[in-house]
């Protein structure tokens, strides 16, 4: 219901406000519409339980104390509402509201937050010059009081300070939702607001501005969406161009202003224009170092996934093994080191006896635990120069380079009794004989597993030597 009013509401209370002479009715409405956003803002810290709506709700209420000791001092006590406890209120807006919108950012923090901050810094170092060279300089030197001097140089500076942070907000990751564009709306429209007050006579139009933003901010603070305000999105701040273009205008803000003061014939601010470029050439170096380490860590990243996609590739995920594609290689180099040391190769191809019947009677998951289980109990037994892998279901091969057929019978018989839950497996060994290629010695191997299990499982049989044996290709 309140959201619905202000929704119709708002605009018409505007429109009456525009419609209403200058006078104590006019500057009472535009308190009530202030009022209004606050108490709206104060709604949805109260909902949702958040620190955020509650500090704009303090930001927003701050001013409308001030609007009403505006009121007093302009229609009741007929004194000069500049300077006066009116621009303390004022003032106490900037900071509130810009804490809320740090805060609001701080809950968006993403792993490339330190880069998000470095473009918020270069963006606020650029727009931050105009302000010093059209609305701080000028302030300084208006010729008025100190202390008028000091409130009037107060309301740049809180623009500044509100930039700084709606820009750190914006090139934070977070939801763009309803309630956060709102939001945004109303800090930009406060900020032309202000601006509109200092360079025109259009008092009219600044005003509007102002009852625009108290508009935007009570809306937003009545949306369903205000209660994922803060929630982050999984959105990395690269450099995409529209940000490249965004920051590249900020940083030729320095120049772009020192040539139009030339070109109308303004005095130049030097020293403003010098500090301001000493200052954007750093954070864009610090931009660049960011960049460079980020594109580090990305490749390093890169490595790493490939080595793991390397691995995955050349392993078994069950067992951890190698699996049949790295055995296949590993076959071929110890072929070639036995061949070069004149040494043995004995190749064993084994699997579990009965496993089927193991998987049909305990389940699935105790087979592969059988798996995981014999492979962890084999492998330390074995030479480091060993290796086994899983060639398929239940089957493993043992290249044993350097080992005679006794020693290889020796070791599969330690194997054998190393299974786990008291299982069995059965063999074939094989030596090669120096001239067969990797698929003959592996079938001789099969062969002989075969012949292992017709006569009874739980044993080993060796192969004969092969007849008519064929040179390597």
């Amino acid at each position: 219901m309140f959201r619905r009013f202000l929704l119709i509401g708002g605009p018409l209370l505007i429109a009456v406000w525009l419609l209403l002479p200058d006078g104590l009715p006019r500057d009472v409405l535009y308190a009530v519409i202030g009022a209004l956003s606050v108490a709206a803002n104060a709604v949805a810290a109260r909902r949702w339980r958040s620190w955020t709506w509650g500090l704009f709700a303090a930001g927003q209420g701050a001013a409308v104390v001030g609007d009403l000791l505006w009121l007093y001092y302009a229609n009741i006590a007929h004194t000069d509402p500049f300077p006066s406890a009116a621009d303390g209120f004022y003032l106490a807006e900037y900071p509130l509201l810009t804490l809320s919108l740090l805060m609001l950012a701080r809950r968006h923090r993403t792993a490339d937050d330190r880069l998000a901050r470095l473009d918020s810094a270069i963006l606020v170092a650029g727009l931050a010059l105009p302000y010093w060279v059209l609305l701080i300089a000028p302030a300084l030197t208006d010729g008025g009081s100190t202390f008028g001097t000091l409130i009037a140089l107060g309301y740049p500076l809180g623009d500044v300070l509100l930039l700084a942070g709606v820009v750190r907000l914006l090139l934070t990751a977070g939801a763009r939702n309803p309630s956060f564009r709102l939001v945004t709306a109303a800090v930009l429209t406060l900020l032309v607001a202000d601006v509109t007050f200092t360079f025109t006579e259009d008092t009219v139009g600044g005003t509007v501005a102002f009852l625009a933003s108290y508009l935007f901010w009570g809306v937003g603070a009545l949306l369903p969406s205000a209660g994922s305000l803060g929630d982050p999105v999984p959105r990395s701040p690269i450099l995409t161009h529209r940000r490249l273009i965004t920051l590249t205008l900020a940083v030729l803000l320095a120049p772009g202003v020192l040539i139009m003061q030339l070109l109308i014939g303004v005095a130049p601010s030097t020293w403003a224009v010098a500090l301001s470029s000493a200052g954007l050439f750093v954070l864009v170096v610090a931009r660049m170092a960011g960049m460079v380490r980020r594109l580090e860590e990305q490749a390093g990243q890169l490595s790493e996934q490939a080595r793991r996609l390397d691995e995955l590739a050349r392993t078994d995920m069950l067992t951890g093994l190698p699996n049949r594609r790295t055995l296949a290689a590993q076959l071929v180099r110890d072929m070639a080191s036995t061949a070069a040391d004149g040494t043995p190769l004995s190749v064993a191809i084994f699997d579990l006896d009965h496993f089927k019947r193991y998987n049909d009677t305990l389940g699935h998951q105790a087979g592969d635990d059988l798996l995981a289980g014999a492979a962890a109990a084999w492998s330390l037994l074995l030479r480091d120069r060993d290796t086994l892998a899983r060639y398929g279901g239940e089957e493993f091969v043992l290249l044993m380079p350097g080992c005679t057929e006794e020693e290889a019978a020796g070791l599969l018989d330690r194997l054998r009794r190393a299974t786990p839950d008291g299982q069995t497996f059965s063999a074939g060994l094989a030596v090669w004989n120096g001239v067969d290629r990797p698929d003959d010695v592996l079938h001789r191997a099969d062969t002989a597993l075969y012949a292992a299990k017709a006569a009874g499982r739980n044993r080993m049989t060796r192969a004969p030597s092969p007849a008519g044996a064929r040179p390597l290709q």
